[in-house]
């Protein structure tokens, strides 16, 4: 177990756990550092950080995780020491959250005419205060019995390349790192190796101030990521890392999970800092 874990999700998009559950469990873990990165939304930010309050030795940062597309899929890039009370940011955060939502509604037509049927009501049920996502949508397929395991709604149904896939609204990678950079943020690509040509990326994206990639996650072999801190390192990258916790599946790695070595949370905090002097998180 690490002492840090940058990439967890709560109910503020679609995870398991509350804002306040992701910060006792972390506490719990003896964690000093986490970083609450829900999909398009900051809405978890504020009650993370004041759960934070009664464990003195953990710290949030506050974080996002953006969805974006490319030729071959879909990339995702993560902010760190976001201004999450930033108007902009909210708005462009609205417009995914809506073009997610209605995403799932087309997904669901999709699959009915696969003869999977399933209730939209119950899906919003599932998704309760959450920002709808696929993980809802799976979890209503998997309550139905369609599917034998949640995996299975992504790799047969749900995934890009799947029968009841949809498009939603499209940012660039570029456009994400832009977006978290006016944040006072710092970008960092999430998971490169679902991208097909990640080093490719890295540098278009070290061109646009890209501050890091997530080396250290969830199920990365050791020889992966080797071989990430070494692109890392070449790039002049921090190489960061988390465990992608949203808790629906018993296959997860836990909160914590991931070995990130303290270093490279200190040099986030030192780069953010030359950003924001006045920084405290």
């Amino acid at each position: 177990m690490g002492q840090a874990d940058l990439h967890i999700h709560s109910t503020a998009s679609d995870g398991r756990l509350t804002p306040a559950e992701v910060v006792k469990e972390a506490a719990r873990q003896g964690l000093k550092f986490i970083a609450l990165a829900d999909h398009d939304t900051v809405d978890g930010i504020a009650p993370a950080k004041a759960a934070a309050k009664s464990f003195p030795g953990l710290k949030v940062i506050p974080g996002v995780e953006i969805s974006t597309d490319i030729p071959q899929g879909e990339a995702h890039v993560l902010g760190y020491f976001i201004d999450y009370a930033s108007r902009e940011l909210e708005e462009k955060l609205d417009l995914f959250r809506n073009s997610r939502l209605k995403r799932a509604q087309g997904m669901v037509a999709k699959l009915d005419k696969l003869d999977i049927h399933l209730d939209w009501p119950r899906v919003q049920q599932i998704a309760g205060s959450s920002v709808m996502g696929r993980p809802h949508i799976a979890l209503a397929m998997l309550e139905k019995g369609y599917i034998d395991s949640f995996k299975q709604a992504f790799t047969d149904y749900i995934g890009h390349d799947g029968p009841a896939y949809v498009e939603r609204e499209k940012i660039t990678p570029a456009e994400a790192v832009a977006l978290i950079i006016k944040a006072r943020g710092l970008a960092v690509l999430a998971h490169p190796f679902t991208i097909n040509e990640p080093e490719a990326m890295i540098i278009e994206l070290k061109a646009a101030d890209l501050a890091g990639i997530e080396a250290y996650y969830n199920n990365y072999t050791a020889e992966e990521v080797s071989r990430l801190v070494a692109i890392a390192r070449k790039h002049n990258l921090i190489a960061t890392g988390g465990s992608d916790y949203h808790g629906l599946d018993s296959s997860e790695t836990a909160i914590g999970g991931i070995d990130l070595p303290l270093a490279s949370v200190e040099k986030l905090i030192a780069k953010a800092k030359k950003i924001n002097p006045g920084l405290n998180f």
